[in-house]
């Protein structure tokens, strides 16, 4: 989820296409109607059935149709979900993750001390992934936390600021690990827990890949350039094939204090003073760039995490790129490697692919330590005839060379947006996630929205998408030629949102029935059922285009039908996020986040509960949430 403050969101200044300036009518696909069948398969069981791995000889038809009862869209401040289907509330913010002898309540009050956050849930829940310890029954939650509302925080909001504060924020970032289970009254997270965990913006990661000890990332604190303090900004996600977790770093800059004029580097990345406005730079020396102007390039990676072993040092992974990174969907080709697709949320961004080197070994993390330090990251273009190319990001190939500020493939991962500009990779409106269909090996990317189309400078409209004010968003969908490590590929829209009961015309008969914007989680579940989150901002839902849209939803989609319907509504001021299943599908996880949020995210501590008091009547806070069919059957079915 990109908060709206225009950091990162607007820094692409290059000449590039953009995906309407290339797109064409007759390539455009929408979904229709309500959901209402699908013949799907099933992979066999483990941890590798969770991973999209396009392995499809191990599918087993489910025999069934899947199908249950639109839900209604709705203004509650609740969770609603089909009938026969039950929504419970299993892990919120401030719940401790279950460290033993480090189990602090939470204080209703916002008053739960730096210390005491470091071991609770962090704030504003978001990506998400389970991994079994006893199959079904039994697993681990690998949790996001994406930023924190300082309003909701603290008891007195910001109306003071200090160094506590800013460390509480820091901890109420990163990721939590927690295990949970099925019991006869219903999953429960166990407490204490062997495998309990936070991961903070001050825990010590390891930096690895070709931009570790670069001279870029090298600051005082580290002269090496190899160890950094923490992550943040963590939104979507991604888990492998050999068991290890993905957390994303998307709008890093937002944390950091400028220059008044920064430097072209900073300028394309959304470098500004003040940042916006987290004031973390006023008592952490380390988030003021004007002092340690390197320490920016440290983040915008995407980390890897070994759940099963909380002394486990966490690793960026440098090979895969630096961006505003959205995801990390990681699938398999023919001969056991490992890609990697990610999406970088902000406007006027783009679309990578990373594939690896090396085949994945048997063996688990031990075995594939170093899997994602080798390999070849690509980004995307989409041409006008429906096809596209993965444009390698190495250096001295094409232009990315010594004399255009390449020095060698280190810079080249570090300044991935200016490489990305001179290869003339396709612009475009705001990539989230990314999802692979494990029958079918299409790979689909939610373009969220893009309200600066056509405005001021930005590029304008043309036939394939004449939305001056792209408030819906689109998916967009494409096939590899050939194994997923192909450099070519054909492309498609897969739907425009928009509501076709409106008048703008842009918006009619792009779908009939259960209707969305602002898509954003994406998941296509082992059966090949798509899975569409939205995430509409609180200042928009209910209003214009989002008229009939005043609370944020997840739907689920057939593909091969084209029909879509929508499985749950979310409480007020809420994003939908975070998507997960046990092996059995028989247990779903989502994450609920920032109930109640409003317009200005760092409100004071009253205003968020005027809009909503989910989920226990007091502070709003962000949760997941576990949902079970009531006969214990598949969920869908």
């Amino acid at each position: 989820m990109a908060k709206d403050f225009d950091l990162m969101e607007n820094s692409n200044r290059s000449a590039n296409p953009t995906i309407y300036d290339v797109s064409d009518p007759a390539r455009r696909i929408f979904v229709r109607g309500a959901l209402a069948s699908a013949t799907a398969a099933l992979f066999g069981g483990g941890l590798l059935a969770g991973c999209a791995s396009t392995g499809s000889s191990k599918a087993a038809a489910l025999g069934r149709d899947i199908g249950f009862a639109s839900v209604p869209m709705r203004d509650v401040d609740d969770v609603l979900v089909p009938p026969g289907y039950t929504a419970r509330v299993i892990c919120r913010w401030g719940d401790p993750v279950g460290i033993a002898g480090k189990m602090p309540a939470f204080k209703p009050d916002g008053s739960n001390s730096a210390e005491e956050q470091a071991v609770q849930l962090g704030m504003h829940h978001d990506g998400m992934a389970y991994f079994p310890l006893d199959g079904s029954r039994r697993g681990l939650l690998a949790i996001n936390h994406e930023y924190t509302d300082d309003g909701l925080l603290h008891p007195d909001g910001m109306k003071t600021w200090t160094a506590d504060k800013v460390r509480k924020a820091q901890a109420a970032h990163g990721v939590s690990i927690v295990e949970v289970e099925a019991t006869p009254n219903g999953w429960r997270q166990v407490l204490p827990s062997k495998y309990a965990r936070r991961i903070t913006a001050a825990t010590p990661m390891l930096i690895s890949g070709p931009a570790a000890g670069h001279t870029w990332m090298k600051t005082a604190a580290d002269p090496t350039g190899t160890r950094v303090l923490g992550t943040l900004n963590n939104c979507a996600n991604g888990y492998t094939p050999w068991g290890t977790y993905l957390t994303c770093e998307e709008n890093f800059i937002n944390y950091f204090h400028g220059p008044d004029n920064p430097d072209e580097h900073g300028k394309r990345w959304g470098l500004k003073k003040g940042g916006a406005g987290y004031r973390w730079h006023e008592f952490d020396e380390r988030f003021d760039a004007t002092k340690h102007p390197n320490e920016p390039n440290r983040f915008g990676w995407v980390v890897e995490i070994d759940p099963m072993d909380p002394s486990m040092t966490p690793i960026k992974r440098t090979a895969l790129g630096r961006a505003a990174h959205e995801g990390a969907t990681v699938a398999l080709t023919d001969d056991g490697r490992a890609v990697v697709y990610m999406g970088e949320d902000a406007r006027f961004e783009y679309i990578y692919k990373f594939v690896s080197r090396d085949r994945v070994k048997p063996g688990g993390f031990a075995a594939n330590r170093d899997l994602l330090d080798h390999g070849t990251l690509y980004v995307a273009k989409f041409n006008a005839d429906g096809t596209g190319e993965w444009l390698p990001l190495v250096h001295d190939r094409g232009p990315l060379t010594a004399a255009n500020g390449f020095a060698n493939q280190g810079a080249v991962l570090i300044k991935a947006r200016q490489a990305s500009d001179l290869l003339g990779a396709t612009k475009m409106d705001r990539p989230e996630w990314t999802a692979v269909d494990p029958i079918s090996k299409e790979v689909y990317c939610t373009l969220t929205n893009n309200s600066n189309r056509g405005r001021d400078k930005s590029p304008g409209v043309d036939a394939a998408n004449p939305r001056a004010n792209n408030t819906m968003g689109h998916i967009i969908r494409w096939k590899e030629s050939g194994d997923l490590d192909a450099t070519r590929f054909t492309w498609s829209h897969f739907v425009l949102a928009g509501d076709p009961s409106l008048p703008r015309a842009e918006a009619k008969g792009n779908i009939r029935g259960d209707i969305f914007g602002s898509p954003d989680g994406l998941w296509v579940d082992p059966r090949g059922v798509l899975w569409i989150q939205t995430d509409v901002s609180t200042s928009t839902l209910g209003k214009g285009d989002y008229v009939n849209l005043p609370n944020n939803q997840m739907l689920a989609c057939d593909p091969t039908k084209g029909e879509i319907r929508r499985f749950l509504v979310g409480p007020r001021g809420c994003e939908v996020t975070g998507i997960t299943m046990t092996p059995d599908l028989r247990t779903m996880f989502i994450n609920i986040q920032h109930p109640g949020e409003s317009p200005s995210e760092r409100s004071d501590p009253d205003e968020p509960m005027k809009f909503s008091r989910w989920p226990d009547g007091g502070r709003p806070r962000s949760a997941t949430v576990v949902i079970t069919k009531n006969d214990g059957g598949v969920i869908g079915l």
